[in-house]
């Protein structure tokens, strides 16, 4: 059963955004500036061995929040940021809940967060959401597998069939659990017209496995997925932002912020106009919220 997530507000924080091409959208705009990364919990990977020579590091919180400082100058030019593997507030973060420290440092007035896997006081996982408009509905769902600690977090901006749903994932590293994953994610997504489905999938765009998944939804796949992983020689399409067929995807790239062992991932998306009306009519712009 999906739970209800926390919904929070910092409208009082918004500040001055920048004006360029990839500046945020105003609501009524028909484009949508999109980002999701695997932030590592705030962690900094530059070669394989780090992982083992630098294993510390995964589970203290040194140098995370100057590495957290540096994300929230990038995403600050966008509209929604997916966040997988945030640190939900543990020891290897210094206790900070990573989502609401880029919402506030990035100026989002609207931030929520699913925790899925805790190891004590020493580490917490979660997907995290931060937007210029308020979703009106925040849903998040455990993810099946052999090993608890995935899951989906579900967001509808607007109602009925012309409302945009956004949902955030990681799934496992393995086959099979990931294969159950996708299968209850195309339950989930469905048909719906106005669908985004953005996070490390840990599979190929072009893979079986994401097959089944175009063919039971209305996701198409991407022509021109960028590689994300591993962050300092991207060789793999692991991260993702699929929209459905009424959205159009005007580019899809990687942006170059070496700190997590996966890049960022960005996408432009126009909306179409009967959507963009509906989520302004009932939004309004994200300055007012």
């Amino acid at each position: 059963m999906p739970h209800r997530s926390l919904l929070v507000s910092l409208a009082g924080l918004m500040a001055s955004l920048p004006t360029d091409p990839a500046a945020p959208a105003t609501a009524g705009e028909r484009r949508l500036n999109l980002l999701s990364c695997n932030i590592l919990a705030g962690g900094s990977v530059r070669r394989y061995r780090d992982y083992v020579t630098h294993s510390w590091k995964h589970v203290l919180p040194h140098g995370k929040r100057e590495n957290l400082d540096g994300l929230a100058r990038v995403i600050g030019a966008f509209d929604l940021v997916g966040l997988q593997e945030a640190d939900a507030g543990s020891l290897r973060s210094g206790f900070l809940n990573q989502t609401q420290y880029l919402a506030e440092a990035a100026a989002f007035p609207f931030w929520t967060h699913q925790p899925n896997r805790r190891v004590s006081r020493l580490a917490t996982s979660s997907n995290g959401l931060l937007a210029r408009w308020q979703p009106d509905e925040v849903l998040d769902y455990p993810l099946p597998g052999r090993i608890p600690g995935r899951g989906a977090l579900w967001t509808r901006f607007g109602s009925g069939a012309d409302s945009l749903v956004v949902v955030i994932a990681h799934l496992s590293l393995g086959q099979v659990a990931r294969a159950r994953q996708l299968g209850f994610l195309a339950e989930l997504i469905g048909n719906h017209p106005n669908a985004v489905l953005m996070g490390d999938l840990n599979t190929n765009a072009r893979s079986a496995e994401l097959d089944l998944l175009y063919a039971r939804t209305s996701l198409v796949r991407a022509d021109d997925p960028p590689a994300t992983f591993p962050s300092w020689r991207p060789t793999r399409a692991i991260d993702h932002i699929l929209v459905s067929a009424p959205l159009t995807v005007e580019r899809r790239w990687a942006l170059p912020h070496l700190v997590s062992d996966h890049l960022p991932i960005a996408a432009t998306v126009r909306l179409p106009e009967v959507l963009a009306s509906r989520v302004a009519a009932e939004n309004g712009p994200a300055a007012e919220s």
